[in-house]
Parts: structure tokens; C-alpha cells; sequence
């Protein structure tokens, strides 16, 4: 008992330093308010972010200082550290909903979905009627997202890298970088990590403004997008710009596309590329199979979307399936046309729920199984189907980019599966035993949850209305998601409490 109470305890220090890191952010949306016009100190609005920056700083000093301070000396292991990762996401989501509950007529259940959905980079939305809410609430709803991109803890890795820990810590969030290191140490890493992140977010700004974009929505777009978040300030998502007239709505397509492309793709790739190896982007296992994944679900979509309307444009096609096969699979979740409505086929929504189990690369902001582990799995099948005719004595080891993966390694990604099905399941049948939707939709919103990709066949305005009881199953799946199962799941093991 004394020990999990000490474990409870290092990891409620350490989510303390997450919540003294985030108050100060609140003071972005807080002055955009005021830079808009939107309120003024006497306002009430003005609560909308100072009260949850008072509480996050307090609760956040406490626990930093006087709980962690007498814990610091305590040795932090793997089950510290994957309790920090979902205590962290926990915290942060709380104090992240509360703009949402005091601004909008919302529940908090509703709020703490929203800010979950935006930390987690999902994208799943409750809110409707977005062109009409405060600018400043729907950019601090922008910055969830690009904050919980690449991991809310890189913030504090500098913290327990002097105590040797931070690749303990970097392997509870092991999605965010394969084994290989970018460069020696771990801080090193993360820098470059970080500035690769903040370098493409500028790109996309650029671009956006140089096809007639405002500043706050290119600003607003640039960090769900190299996030894989989804979240826009419009109900049209980036339909918007179509249904609004822009002259270069074509190019601002294309622009996002690049970036969720780049967001979905192993930040590795894009170190080497940043470095002129661009051999990178073909000479590993992973990333053939991202285009190979890219280009065949392109080519059933486009192709399913001419035979069934013989008449459309080619390039108009080519634009709009190109964009949601990169949206759904880096699960950033974007749309220029509803992935429910008639313009995708049957056999298109079938893709899209394949897209969504598979997800991005490892090392990316992306969520999902993972390339990489698709890669296994495949290889797996086929190692078992040659020995099925190959003699007994004949050895074959499952390579991945020439290497052999080892056994562990192997059972962990089918156990990650196994856990994935399991949890997918789960979701589905508590919607559609809630809810009146058929079996595509109860499924699609458990599959986007967990996923972490947002849009799902159930209508936006319909999943507000959703069972309380399938929120939170939601919200689970969405921390699941993000954490890959494995911290969610130690929290219910008996052993991490002895």
C-alpha cells in the first residue's frame, strides 16, 4: 500500500509541473480576446481563461512543490512514468474544458470531451455553430491540439533527463519516435523534434496566407494540421474556403494536404529529408507501406467515385479523394466533403474505416495501430503461411528494414492488436446498445476515437446528443488512443497498486 502510494505520488509531482507549464498558455486566448475586441477586464469573459489559469497554476504548484518535493527522492520506474502520461492527459483535459463549460452552454462532461478530443489531437467535436463562437475560445481549441501534438510531457523530459529516466518516460508515449535516436541524448532529440514541428507549422501558415487566408485561420489551421487534430473554426472544415469563394481554394487544399502528409510521417523522415537524404522516403519498410497504403486507397476511392458518377471532373475528384485518404489516414480528420453523404461510395466508407484502424507512421503526430506495426503483422502472416510449406528445420525471422524483430517485440505489437479489437468492440456495442445508430456508425465512432482521427458517420449534432455513459467510453478510447493502451491499462492491474 505505502508503495503505490508513493507512485501515485511521484507521478501527482511531476503532472504538477504540467499544470504550472500550462497556465501561462491560457494567456494566449486571454489576450487574443482582448486584441478582438471580445471583452474587456470588467467582462466576465475575462474569467473564461483567468480562472482556469489560477487554478491550474495553484493545484499545479502544490503538487509540484510540496508533492513532489518529498518524492523527488524516490526512484522512478516504467509504471511511474506510464501513470504520469495518463494522469498528465487527465489533468491537462480537466483544466482545459473549463473555457468551454464557462463560455458555452455546455455541460462539463461535454467540455472535458471537447478538451480530451484536443489534447489527444482527435478531433471529435460537440460543438456546432463554430462560425459564430468567440474567435479567442476557438483558437485556444486550436492550441489544445497543437500543444498535445507532439506530447504535453516533452515539456518536463529536460526535468527527469538529469535523473536518467527520460527514456523511460519518452517509451511510455514510444509512439513519437522509433528506436532510432535523431541525434544523441534525448533532450537533443526532442529539440530538434520540436523545432521540425514549429518549422513545417510555419510553412503551412506561409502558404495559407499567400493564397489569401487570413492570419488567425491560417494560424488556427497550421496547428491542427501538422498536429493531426481536425479541428477547425469553421462547421464546414475546410469546405470552408470552397463555399466561401476563395480564389485558391484548390491550392489551399492542396497546401493542407501536404500538411497532414508531413504530420502523419515519422518526424525521422523528415530529419533526414531536412538534411538532404531524401532516399528517405522510399528506402525503409514503413514508409513503402505508407504509399503504398496512400496510393491504394486513392485509387479505390477515386476510382469507385468515377464509375458511380461517370460525368464528374477528374481533377475535382482526384483533389477531394486525394484530400480526405491523407485526412483520415495521418487522422487528422479535415473534410472538404462529408465521409458520410453521397459523394464517397459505400466501398469508400469501408476504406476509411481501414484507414482508421491503421493510422500514421510511428514517430509522428499521427494516431492509430501504426504503419510500422501494420508492417509486422503482415510479415508475421506471411512467415506463417511459408513454414505451413517450407520444412520444419528451415529458419525465417521476420525482418523489418533488414533487421530481425525480436521475439518481445513481436508480441507486443500482436497484443497492442488484440488490445485494439478488444477495445473497438467494447466501444461499438455500447453505442449501438445506447444509441438508435446502425452497425457502420456505433462502430465508426469507437474506431475514431481511438484512432484519434475525429470525424466518424455519426453527425456532429448526434454525438452531442449521445449517451453520457458512450462520452466517456469515447473519452477512454480516445486516451487509450493516444497512450497506446498499455498506461490506461496498468491503471486496472492490481500489481501497480500492491
Amino acid at each position: 500500500m505505502r508503495r503505490s502510494f508513493g507512485r501515485l505520488q511521484t507521478a501527482l509531482g511531476y503532472v504538477g509541473f504540467i499544470l504550472v507549464v500550462l497556465a501561462p498558455l491560457l494567456l494566449v486566448p486571454l489576450v487574443l480576446s482582448f486584441l478582438l475586441h471580445e471583452g474587456a477586464w470588467q467582462d466576465v469573459r475575462a474569467g473564461t481563461y483567468v480562472i482556469p489559469m489560477l487554478i491550474s497554476l495553484l493545484i499545479g504548484s502544490a503538487c509540484w512543490m510540496y508533492v513532489l518535493g518529498p518524492a523527488s527522492k524516490r526512484q522512478m520506474g516504467t509504471i511511474e512514468a506510464m501513470l504520469i502520461c495518463l494522469l498528465s492527459w487527465v489533468a491537462v483535459s480537466a483544466v482545459g474544458a473549463i473555457p468551454f463549460t464557462y463560455e458555452l452552454d455546455v455541460s462539463y462532461l461535454d467540455a472535458y470531451f471537447e478538451a480530451m478530443s484536443g489534447f489527444t489531437t482527435t478531433g471529435i467535436t460537440m460543438l456546432s455553430g463554430l462560425d459564430d463562437m468567440p474567435r479567442s475560445l476557438l483558437f485556444w481549441r486550436s492550441m489544445t491540439q497543437w500543444i498535445g501534438g507532439l506530447g504535453i510531457l516533452t515539456f518536463f523530459l529536460v526535468v527527469v533527463y538529469q535523473g536518467g529516466l527520460s527514456h523511460t518516460l519518452f517509451t511510455a508515449e514510444s509512439h513519437k519516435i522509433t528506436g532510432k535516436r535523431i541525434a544523441p541524448g534525448m533532450w537533443h532529440t526532442l529539440k530538434i523534434l520540436w523545432l521540425i514541428y514549429v518549422l513545417y507549422t510555419l510553412a503551412v501558415t506561409g502558404g495559407l496566407l499567400l493564397c489569401g487566408v487570413d492570419l488567425y485561420d491560417s494560424v488556427s489551421h497550421a496547428f491542427t494540421c501538422l498536429s493531426t487534430g481536425g479541428y477547425s473554426p469553421y462547421d464546414a472544415s475546410i469546405a470552408h474556403y470552397e463555399e466561401a469563394r476563395y480564389a485558391h481554394h484548390a491550392i489551399i487544399e492542396y497546401i493542407i494536404i501536404a500538411g497532414m502528409w508531413a504530420g502523419g510521417t515519422n518526424f525521422l523522415i523528415h530529419y533526414r529529408l531536412l538534411t538532404g537524404r531524401l532516399r528517405a522516403l522510399w528506402d525503409s519498410d514503413e514508409m513503402r507501406m505508407w504509399w503504398i497504403m496512400l496510393g491504394g486507397a486513392l485509387a479505390l476511392i477515386l476510382g469507385a467515385r468515377l464509375a458511380a458518377v461517370p460525368g464528374s471532373r477528374f481533377g475535382e475528384s482526384f483533389r477531394h479523394s486525394l484530400f480526405q485518404v491523407t485526412a483520415i489516414a495521418s487522422t487528422t480528420g479535415y473534410a472538404t466533403r462529408d465521409i458520410a453523404g453521397e459523394y464517397f461510395t459505400p466501398l469508400a466508407r469501408q476504406v476509411f474505416l481501414v484507414l482508421m484502424v491503421v493510422g500514421g507512421c510511428a514517430g509522428s503526430t499521427g494516431g492509430g495501430l501504426k504503419v510500422i506495426r501494420i508492417v509486422i503483422l503482415w510479415k508475421l502472416m506471411v512467415r506463417q503461411i511459408r513454414r505451413a510449406v517450407t520444412p520444419p528445420s528451415e529458419l525465417r525471422l521476420v525482418l523489418v528494414d533488414g533487421k530481425a524483430v525480436e521475439r518481445d517485440e513481436a508480441y507486443r505489437t500482436a497484443a497492442l492488436f488484440f488490445a485494439w479489437l478488444f477495445l473497438l468492440l467494447l466501444g461499438s456495442l455500447t453505442t449501438a446498445a445506447l444509441s438508435p445508430h446502425g452497425a457502420l456508425a456505433s462502430s465508426s465512432g469507437m474506431f475514431s476515437a481511438l484512432g484519434n482521427i475525429g470525424p466518424c458517420y455519426i453527425a456532429i449534432g448526434d454525438i452531442a446528443l449521445l449517451h453520457p455513459v458512450i462520452k466517456i467510453v469515447y473519452i477512454l478510447g480516445m486516451l487509450a488512443g493516444r497512450l497506446e493502451i498499455v498506461p490506461l491499462l496498468i491503471l486496472f492491474s492490481r500489481r501497480t497498486w500492491r
